[in-house]
């Protein structure tokens, strides 16, 4: 790989995020903390006196991480709850605590019904006080969607309903090593993330009985 393309990888690997677990550690699955993030602040959308300016996903205990029973993508974090903090710009005319108390269930909602995290945690700061709050910004699907491989994993995968299309942000978009699957994927709403993730963990596996195990790394959600 020339320079020039280790440095693309590298950028489209930290444009990712965390790597976070959906569900538990039984799921075999993963999504970027990009592709949270979108759907978290869609739902954060519906507050109009409020504007996210800043919103992470981290482990909420580190210190008691479970143990996958895949392997994980490289770097990913292990499964466990994680928490949700969030900054905000607000229009100073709101009445904030309502405005926080709603944002804090929608962003819990979300994160269980639409995308499969287990959020135990949800910090809220207003860091901004303003006349009139700034315009979201853009959001869309990554670059560098990779034409789907004919391999039997990819072709279960394309065929599981929810499935937009394979990606390659890690490598490849199905990777194998030592009789281990993982396959990278977008999903389209209003399918949750992790029920494709399982959907097409039980297709590959059926397509592949071969394989030890299959993983699913969601890059991309809507």
């Amino acid at each position: 790989m020339t320079g020039d393309g280790w440095n693309a990888a590298v950028r489209r690997r930290l444009g990712l995020g965390r790597l976070l677990a959906l569900g538990g550690p039984q799921d075999g699955a993963w999504i970027a903390e990009r592709a949270a993030t979108a759907v978290l602040r869609a739902a954060a959308a519906q507050f109009p006196g409020l504007s996210v300016t800043s919103l992470r996903l981290a482990p909420a205990d580190p210190g008691a991480p479970a143990e996958a029973v895949v392997p994980a993508p490289p770097s990913a974090l292990p499964p466990g709850p994680l928490r949700i903090s969030a900054e905000l710009a607000a229009c100073g005319d709101q009445p904030l605590p309502g405005l926080a108390a709603g944002l804090r269930d929608a962003l819990l909602a979300a994160a269980d019904d639409r995308l499969g995290l287990v959020v135990s945690d949800v910090d809220l700061r207003v860091t901004a006080l303003l006349g009139a709050l700034p315009d979201p910004p853009p959001s869309g699907p990554p670059p560098g969607v990779a034409e789907p491989p004919a391999v039997a994993a990819a072709t279960a995968a394309l065929s599981t309903p929810g499935v937009a299309h394979l990606t390659a942000e890690l490598g490849p978009p199905v990777h194998t090593a030592a009789g281990h699957i993982r396959l990278e994927l977008a999903t389209t709403p209003p399918h949750q993330p992790l029920e494709v993730a399982r959907a097409v963990r039980a297709a590959v596996a059926t397509a592949a009985p071969e394989a030890k195990s299959v993983a699913v790394l969601v890059t991309w959600s809507g």
